[in-house]
């Protein structure tokens, strides 16, 4: 009551109850019975349940001479009726207006219903509290959340609640706003394989209520009238790459993730790109691709896979991102999902029954997948993007097996023998942002051969390349005060001047406002922050690291993860903040010493 600001006649008015009826709930000692009614409309008043106000065995009766599964059905029953439900949306509209229909809708049947408050300042900790009790999480995708970083990290979250607690179920509605359907890299990810729907007028709405209530009942979905209109480019979120060359000219893009094929704003990094294109078209080539987050990985393996395919060879891209905790619980059964996510890719029927021999091991199972059947059964080189392969990391049982398999291949097309030619037309590509930190032995290792491409940030005359492509009038000094700031790190880069193009903020103002909450930077440094505040130890490595204007050495698992999420710099054995941005806005809300001069 104190939260929503009632006093005791004010709660009673939006309860629609009588003063003495919350009297008496609220000074429960007076010895008299509060109207079960009475405490409903009080408890929907407060968006809570019954229960959370008087407990559960003097709110449900007791249940005599039931037998055990109808007790459970009776159970499920008042669990479903006020379930919770949480919507994440922004405050603008159409969003907020939706986002409150919806709510009002699943309140009058029952559900207790979270929305966002205007302004709210612990969003990143209500959200996950709100997320550890939810039973359906509802993400309103409105063109700007769809490519928010914020709602990107929430989805995430969500995605790893559902496989750390597979015995209780949280639905996941994500409702596009609108007609547009672009999602960043990310998200496209975490989406996958989760079913979207769309809102483009008010008649949608009751329709989309329907589907979140048929869904916390455990329903097939299924809307009166007719059926809503799914999105079949979202439920799976295929990664979709153009075949398209790049254009000579286009209107600045909002960095979403990968650069598209046509986009015009991918900036080369000679001599980078002219070796990859050329190492991929040797037989049993591997290509190896290291940098940060957002520094452009992605994009460089799209177009070695589509340099690949102009030459006429098969190309797979596969994201460990996709993968479910499920997967890797063993080797056996993520050998077997990557087989299956391979041949899927090829257009070639599972056949993984007829080559699984259960005298074999995993590994020779899936050397002879491959030998046998994926690479035979293809008369075409095969080019296999592996996007994301620190997933991998976490699990050491797996990934010496796994990456020891991928360094035997590259060795097997040397061989000069039989299956030589067979391996000579698999070449690899392989993605990731960390340093190799789990111990591996250096002759089963395959990060320490091939071609290695370690990504640098932009360099002065590539920024300002790219403000040319942005039609920015740039001076030196201007390219030079945005790198003072940034860095040359491709995502900040571009963010700012996609922002700078659209008249959206002035270089100038947005030197000044770029750490702070009112600057185009502030939802990317949010999620940032989010991360380090879920991970206690890597917060307070930072926190020493922005603390100080010299070099800080850190222990090497805190390092690496703190450079794959792109915050550091490597200087040896130490580290640096990767630009000022980082250092100003982390100094203000992490715990730090004094600085040393």
């Amino acid at each position: 009551m104190n939260e929503k600001g009632y006093t005791q006649e004010e709660l009673a008015t939006q309860a629609d109850v009588s003063i003495d009826q919350v009297k008496r709930l609220l000074n429960p000692h007076w010895g008299y019975k509060v109207q079960r009614d009475a405490i409903e409309k009080i408890a929907h008043a407060l968006d809570l349940a019954p229960t959370d106000i008087v407990a559960s065995h003097e709110w449900y009766p007791p249940q005599r001479n039931l037998e055990p599964e109808q007790i459970r059905t009776n159970w499920n029953i008042n669990r479903v009726h006020s379930a919770r439900v949480f919507i994440s949306h922004c405050i603008q509209e159409p969003d907020f207006s939706v986002a409150q229909q919806i709510s009002e809708s699943l309140k009058a049947d029952g559900k207790r219903v979270f929305l966002k408050k205007e302004n709210e300042t612990d969003w990143r900790h209500r959200f996950d509290e709100e997320l550890e009790q939810c039973d359906c999480l509802v993400f309103l995708l409105s063109p700007q959340a769809s490519v928010s970083e914020m709602v990107t990290e929430g989805i995430r979250r969500a995605r790893d609640l559902q496989t750390a607690r597979p015995n209780r179920k949280l639905q996941i509605v994500p409702i596009h706003i609108g007609e547009s359907k672009t999602l960043n890299h990310d998200l496209r990810g975490y989406l996958q394989g989760v079913q979207a729907w769309e809102w483009r007028t008010p008649t949608d709405t009751p329709k989309l209520v329907q589907v979140i209530i048929n869904l916390l009942a455990g329903d097939q979905v299924q809307v009166k009238d007719k059926p809503l209109e799914a999105l079949s480019a979202v439920s799976p979120l295929p990664i979709v790459i153009a075949e398209e060359r790049p254009l000579p000219v286009a209107e600045p893009e909002l960095p979403v993730g990968q650069v598209g094929l046509a986009s015009a704003f991918y900036i080369e990094r000679p001599p980078i790109e002219t070796r990859c294109y050329q190492e991929v078209l040797q037989p049993g080539a591997l290509i190896r691709i290291k940098a940060p987050r957002q520094m452009g990985k992605t994009s460089l393996m799209a177009r070695i896979l589509y340099q690949a395919r102009e030459q006429g060879c098969r190309t797979v891209t596969l994201s460990f991102q996709l993968a479910s905790s499920e997967v890797f619980t063993s080797l056996d059964r993520f050998l077997r999902w990557f087989c299956a996510c391979i041949g899927q890719s090829l257009r070639l029927p599972n056949q993984l029954a007829d080559y699984w021999d259960d005298i074999f091991d995993s590994s020779y199972n899936t050397t002879t997948y491959f030998e046998d059947y994926l690479l035979a059964k293809t008369d075409n080189c095969v080019a296999i993007g592996l996007d994301e392969v620190d997933r991998i990391f976490s699990y050491p049982e797996i990934a010496n097996d796994f990456f020891g398999l991928l360094r035997a291949w590259y060795e097997k097309a040397k061989y000069g023998d039989y299956s030589s030619d067979i391996w000579k037309k698999l070449r690899l590509v392989v993605v990731h942002s960390t340093e190799v930190y789990i111990p591996m032995n250096i002759n089963q290792s395959p990060f320490n051969v091939g071609l290695a491409i370690d990504l640098p940030e932009f360099s002065l005359e590539q920024v300002k390349d790219l403000a040319q492509r942005h039609r920015l009038d740039w001076e030196t000094d201007h390219i030079q005060q945005l790198m003072n700031l940034v860095g040359g790190q491709p995502y900040l880069v571009r963010l700012a001047m996609y922002h700078i193009t659209h008249n959206d903020i002035t270089l100038a103002q947005l030197l000044q406002t770029a750490p702070t909450e009112a600057g185009p930077y502030s939802d990317h440094l949010r999620r940032h922050l989010w991360n380090l505040e879920q991970y206690p130890e890597l917060g307070a490595a930072f926190s020493e690291v922005v603390a100080t204007n010299k070099p800080v050495e850190l222990k090497p698992t805190l390092a690496f993860k703190l450079y794959s999420m792109g915050m550091v710099k490597k200087e040896g054995n130490h580290v640096i903040p990767r630009c000022d941005l980082y250092r100003q806005y982390f100094q203000q809300r992490l715990p730090f010493t004094d600085m040393e001069t």
